[in-house]
């Protein structure tokens, strides 16, 4: 009687949701230029997804109870500008994740150099080369939430600090790649591989230096970081990307003097490995995306076994299809995802099956999106079930 109970709570939430963005959409959100006076400009952006999340357990025992939640996902004003040619800075902040004493998070915060010819030099808090699902815009997500292809908590490197290089061969950039070198950190937790940016860090996070790259080839012309097809043109794209961090040993906060961890559920990573192959294929409305990604990880103390980690070491292995079909162009889309992951310790893979809806108000700008998602051995834990619904309202300008 409680989950009906949630549940029908949760129906009358969406359906508030769905009416509320009803009148954002006649607004035009297209970005805002404050200011411009030949090379010199001033642009003011942001986006709100106000997310509505409910989660059913299902392990077996009687005390599983179903709980919701009605949040900012993310809060993420940003001002652009520039004084001279062939340079432009940047900075974005959410205060989405407003967490204890952070009433605010660093996203992006960085200045580029654009007069080389067909490279961008980019200094700051930057996006990381890796995973064609982690560059992923989250507005330009077709299903909610990110899958563990992309995800920063199981092995893909969020934003960094350092220097960034993107490029591309030829004019009609056919192959695109990226190089970076930065500082990035690990935030020890045994059920995790999660990196977080060094802006944003906490007292226990592992510090260390990340480098890694990223090549694309685009046979039909290039394909963005973007998920769905509005222009129903034949796009196609196939990535592979590498990287290793290094830990600097300047903050193992588990360990102790004599290499051992000094907790249970949290062991401080010593090094990581990743690699990952992508592609995605758009045409006439139909868009589908696919990764697999492996991350050879290992901890400062050799014995650990626990959450991902068997005796200091793991493979975690990920893999992703997502795709979806424009029922109207450009207004509404029906979309499904499949996604695996598996570690040294699991005792069963963890399966995720996704379907959800996407109503587009003004294409990704004004959007509604339902995901209803099926987890299977959470955590790799046989019998270990969960059960998502997400209802998220999205307004970017």
């Amino acid at each position: 009687m409680k989950a009906s109970r949630t549940l029908k709570h949760g129906i009358y939430i969406a359906m508030a949701v769905i009416a509320v963005t009803i009148v954002p959409a006649l607004v035009s959100a297209s970005g805002i230029t404050v200011y411009k006076d030949g090379d010199k400009y001033v642009k003011l952006g942001g986006r709100m997804q106000l997310q509505y999340y409910m989660q059913d357990p299902d392990t077996g025992n009687s005390s599983d109870t179903t709980t919701d939640e009605l949040f900012f996902r993310r809060f993420r004003p940003y001002i652009e500008g520039s004084l001279h040619k062939d340079w432009m800075g940047k900075f974005q902040w959410d205060m989405g994740k407003a967490d204890g004493e952070n009433e605010i998070s660093v996203e992006e915060a960085y200045f580029r150099y654009m007069g080389f010819e067909n490279v961008d030099v980019t200094i700051g808090n930057y996006g990381f080369p890796f995973s064609r699902e982690g560059l992923t815009s989250s507005k330009k997500k077709q299903l909610v939430e990110t899958s563990f292809a992309g995800d920063h908590n199981y092995g893909t490197p969020s934003n960094n600090a350092g220097i960034h290089l993107t490029g591309h061969f030829t004019d009609n950039k056919l192959i695109t790649w990226g190089l970076s070198a930065a500082s990035s950190c690990i935030d020890p937790d045994n059920k995790k591989l999660d990196f977080d940016t060094p802006v944003n860090k906490d007292s226990d996070f592992n510090q260390g230096w990340i480098v890694g790259g990223r090549v694309d080839y685009h046979p039909f012309g290039e394909l963005e970081f973007a998920q769905g097809d509005f222009s129903r043109e034949l796009k196609a794209t196939i990535g592979v990307a590498a990287f290793n961090w290094s830990n600097d040993d300047d903050n193992n906060t588990y360990t102790s003097a004599a290499g051992v961890s000094t907790n249970a559920s949290k062991a401080d990573v010593d090094s990581v490995t990743g690699l990952e192959i992508s592609g995605a294929l758009r045409y006439a409305g139909f868009s589908v995306d696919a990764e697999y990604n492996i991350f050879s990880s290992d901890t400062v103390d050799p014995t650990v076994t626990n959450g991902i980690y068997a005796n200091g070491t793991t493979d975690l292995k990920n893999w992703m299809v997502c795709g979806g079909y424009m029922v109207v162009p450009d207004v509404l889309e029906v979309v499904a995802g499949y996604e695996s992951q598996d570690a040294d310790n699991y005792a069963e893979s963890w399966n995720r099956t996704s379907m959800g809806l996407n109503w587009f108000l003004k294409k990704q700008d004004i959007k509604l999106q339902l995901t209803y998602r099926m987890g299977e051995s959470v955590n790799g834990i046989k019998d270990k079930d969960l059960n998502e619904f997400f209802v998220q309202a999205q307004y970017v300008f």
